[in-house]
């Protein structure tokens, strides 16, 4: 080519809010699913944790279509066809979902059906159908029926005067198609399967079981006497469980526990039923039920494959599961003698002690914390957020303790943390009766804050110690939830989140923090700024460098920040376990941007903002992730980690989690996840591997 020649023009870089540079959120999401799906799907896989994937990717997907899928229906009932920032109305995003929840529900029910029964089997875990039993075990199956079953079914006939029931959500249901042979008339009933009474798998012999429906479709003729059984299928209903309490509600408590009763008849979103039903059978459950065709799932083999947690659970087996992993004790809170209760105070007076969960122990970190605080008489008042919890937690137990102890025992319930209502309210009126202040937030943002402060009298004064947390006060989520949490005593923090507890508590104004970042005021204004002092740092500091993790990316502001960065040749690194509407690759504008996510043993839960220029570093953790409802309708907190080892922490794991080639996944620009194929690095059993020697040099010290 001569050099007179014009080159061709290369082609501009698309807008920094144009639709081809933003992945849907839903699609995204259910990208996340499948990485889940993934998981049961690969051989090497340990067989019963396969069957617990498959259990994970169902009842994920029941609560996004209960909650996601049920609010774009929302939209496209009150007519709102407003395209989002991928260019796609609810209705479409409807149909993409459908089209792509097709696909994957038929590897799940393959994975199932096809390869992990199978192997359960050769491993003597029989999950059988009455067609394959001998006699001898149909005769035993039979008098379970007759024991256990028969007694609680109640089978609900559709006819004149009998309008078809209510069906529950997510309740497993037998259609029976019935003719009298008396009058020749045909008939149909509903047959609700009880798995929330009875097991799902009856066991027939030793780890032999066969599915509660099957035992009761066997013997329907036993519910139906003098009836034709004329055809029989399983379906499933799920509905809209999202809704929101009014702010002007006098009683919130009384407001939840009220919608929480509507909640149970909210509106069918999605219908599944088995792929063998007759026709006309499922023709009519369709009509019954109200429901588009894009809202009906034809499932192969079993329906609802979320009870393979009872398979999973079942004795024996070490050799078919995860290796067992025991979190250790923190070296900062060991006690010096064996014998000896820890002073975690001491250790935290001596310094910031950063914990990271599953590999280091919840109950000797945060609910020994608590636990002496209790015990402690110099300790004046305890306050604490509760978002999730469980019924197993000692925590709450020990602030109703301390109320009754004369404590000012301080508790902020948030009672919208969905399908943790019913547990948050009762929680709530125990603290309350015990003498707690009990508060719900504001009103109009829910209070997704990790925090526990302890207020100490000591000698010159009241000292503050504080937990803050990624992850909520669960004592069983932290056995399986990677988070990190801070204790720190550092008297400006501790202050900001005590002027945090009073303005939820209280009347006050928002201000300004000393170290803390708070939402719904500040965060995205503060990631925002660090970001572009990033980039113009990036002009004299060829290092300058952004890493962050987080459960998900979806602001566009943060986004489109982030692009400018990678424009501005800024090195950015993500690390995004679940949705991610950034599109990483694009030449031009995102081609210095790396998207990976880690998906495994554990469910990576922390989040963690760090920028790096000019040979110094700034590095924040908490509850936020980057999403317009935790940037302006929740109350979020982000706390610096200064120290210089806590940072060598943060910095070592992330840096294991990008080279993660177990269960790591890399993002592409057409929007595709390749899982990584090394096999040869694993974060999660790299740090399980870390704590243990940690553990180990401190037992030989």
């Amino acid at each position: 080519m001569s050099t007179t020649e014009q080159q061709p023009a290369a082609t501009p870089a698309p807008a920094l809010d144009s639709p081809e540079l933003y992945f849907n959120r839903e699609l995204s999401w259910l990208d996340f699913n499948e990485r889940v799906l993934e998981l049961a799907e690969d051989g090497d896989t340990p067989l019963l944790e396969r069957a617990k994937f498959l259990a994970i990717y169902t009842s994920n997907l029941d609560e996004f279509v209960m909650v996601r899928v049920a609010g774009l229906h929302d939209q496209v009932d009150a007519g709102v066809e407003a395209r989002k920032a991928d260019g796609l109305t609810a209705s479409e995003t409807i149909d993409r979902i459908a089209e792509k929840l097709h696909a994957s529900n038929e590897r799940h029910s393959q994975v199932w059906e096809s390869q992990v029964r199978p192997t359960l089997a050769e491993h003597d875990i029989g999950i059988i159908t009455c067609e394959t039993c001998e006699d001898a075990v149909l005769e035993k199956v039979d008098r379970i029926f007759q024991a256990q079953i028969f007694p609680v079914l109640t089978p609900l006939a559709v006819g004149p005067g009998r309008p078809f029931p209510y069906i529950s959500n997510l309740s497993l249901s037998l259609a029976v198609s019935l003719r009298d042979p008396a009058t020749g008339t045909d008939a149909f009933a509903r047959v609700k399967v009880p798995k929330e009474v009875v097991p799902r798998f009856i066991a027939i012999g030793e780890n032999t079981f066969v599915p509660l429906e099957a035992v009761i479709a066997r013997n329907l003729h036993e519910l139906f006497p003098g009836m034709e059984i004329t055809a029989h299928d399983y379906f499933r209903v799920t509905r809209d469980a999202d809704f929101t309490v009014s702010d002007e509600a006098d009683d919130l408590v009384r407001a939840v526990e009220q919608e929480l009763r509507q909640r149970r008849f909210g509106e069918v979103v999605r219908l599944e039923v088995g792929d063998t039903m007759a026709p006309e059978l499922r023709t009519q459950l369709v009509e019954w039920l109200g429901v588009e065709e894009r809202q009906v799932y034809d499932v192969q083999g079993m329906l609802d494959l979320s009870d393979l947690w009872e398979v999973h659970g079942i004795d024996g087996y070490s050799e078919l599961r995860d290796p067992p992993h025991t979190p250790v004790v923190p070296p900062a809170f060991r006690p010096a003698e064996e014998d000896e209760k820890p002073d975690l105070f001491a250790a935290i007076r001596a310094g910031d002690v950063l914990v990271h969960y599953p590999y280091e122990s919840f109950a000797a970190s945060v609910e020994r914390f608590v636990e002496q605080a209790v015990a402690d008489p110099n300790v004046l008042a305890i306050k604490m957020t509760v978002y999730r919890t469980s019924d197993d937690s000692a925590l709450v137990p020990s602030l109703i303790e301390a109320a009754e102890g004369g404590k000012q025992a301080v508790c902020l319930v948030e009672l919208n943390a969905r399908f943790d209502e019913r547990r948050n309210i009762t929680w709530a009126r125990a603290l309350e009766e015990a003498g707690a202040h009990v508060v719900h937030g504001l009103p109009g943002v829910k209070t997704h804050v990790k925090a526990l402060l302890v207020v100490r009298r000591e000698a010159g004064g009241v000292r503050h110690y504080l937990n803050v947390g990624t992850g909520n006060y669960h004592a069983k989520t932290a056995r399986i939830y990677e988070d990190f949490g801070l204790f720190t005593a550092d008297p400006e923090l501790t202050e900001d989140v005590a002027d945090l507890f009073n303005s939820l508590t209280g009347y006050a104004r928002p201000h300004e923090y000393r170290k803390a970042v708070v939402s719904p005021q500040y965060t995205r204004a503060r990631i925002l700024d660090e970001i572009e002092r990033t980039i113009e740092a990036r002009r004299e500091d060829d290092d300058a460098r952004i890493v962050m993790k987080m459960n998900s990316l979806v602001d566009r502001r943060c986004i489109e920040a982030l692009y400018r960065a990678s424009q501005a040749g800024v090195r950015v690194d993500l690390n995004v376990r679940g949705i991610c509407c950034l599109r990483p690759g694009v030449e031009g504008v995102s081609d210095n941007i790396r998207v990976v996510s880690v998906v495994g043993r554990f469910l990576e839960h922390s989040r963690v903002y760090g920028f790096r220029r000019n040979g110094a570093s700034t590095w924040l953790i908490g509850s936020a992730d980057l999403m317009p409802r935790n940037l302006d309708n929740r109350v979020e907190l982000l706390v610096p980690i200064a120290e210089g080892s806590l940072v060598a922490e943060i910095v070592d794991t992330l840096g294991r989690c990008f080279a993660d080639d177990t269960f790591g996944w890399e993002l592409a620009a057409d929007g595709t996840w390749k899982r990584r194929a090394g096999r040869e690095r694993s974060a999660h059993y790299e740090l399980m591997e870390r704590a243990r020697e940690r553990a180990s040099a401190d037992d030989d010290a």
